[in-house]
């Protein structure tokens, strides 16, 4: 009996935690989840955001560009396969979010490219970060950083 209420308590807790950590942000009928980035060595001058674009409107929108005081630059970027070889590369004109779709940032796919890091990522960090769409305006989410073990992906942004 003390056994399960233990269990009952620590999974509990896990959920707790879980939801904690989950965040979303509305502009108009554009839904933002979950911006995080994974935190990176002390030395490295670039990182990556991660999250999903969730259109709920009839029309369709496109994301333009972002940018935080975090980075000198922040950039929408891809990973491309190029005869088997994994590239990353700007996307020209932003991406599009269908009417009634969603469009997931995660690693080793769109993510937002950020270069000229003012200071490192830190599990636990929050930072801000501006989203531009053609259509809904701009909003600022918060931005969470994780230590990104869950999230395994090939080696990310690398020059």
């Amino acid at each position: 009996m003390i056994m399960q209420k233990t269990l009952s308590a620590l999974l509990g807790l896990c959920l707790l935690s879980a939801g904690a950590m989950a965040h979303e942000f509305k502009l108009g009928d554009m839904k933002i989840g979950h911006p995080w980035s994974r935190a990176m060595p002390e030395s490295s001058p670039t990182g990556g955001v991660y999250l999903s674009l969730n259109n709920r409107g009839k029309t369709a929108d496109k994301l333009l560009s972002a940018s935080t005081p975090r980075a000198a630059k922040a950039e929408l970027h891809t990973h491309l396969n190029d005869n088997g070889v994994m590239r990353m590369r700007e996307v020209a004109g932003g991406v599009a979010v269908a009417a009634g779709q969603e469009v997931k940032f995660a690693p080793g796919s769109y993510h937002v490219m950020l270069m000229g890091l003012k200071q490192p990522l830190r599990v636990g960090d929050r930072f801000p970060l501006t989203l531009r769409f053609e259509k809904a305006g701009s909003v600022t989410v918060e931005v969470v950083v994780e230590d990104g073990v869950a999230a395994a992906a090939p080696a990310e942004h690398a020059h």
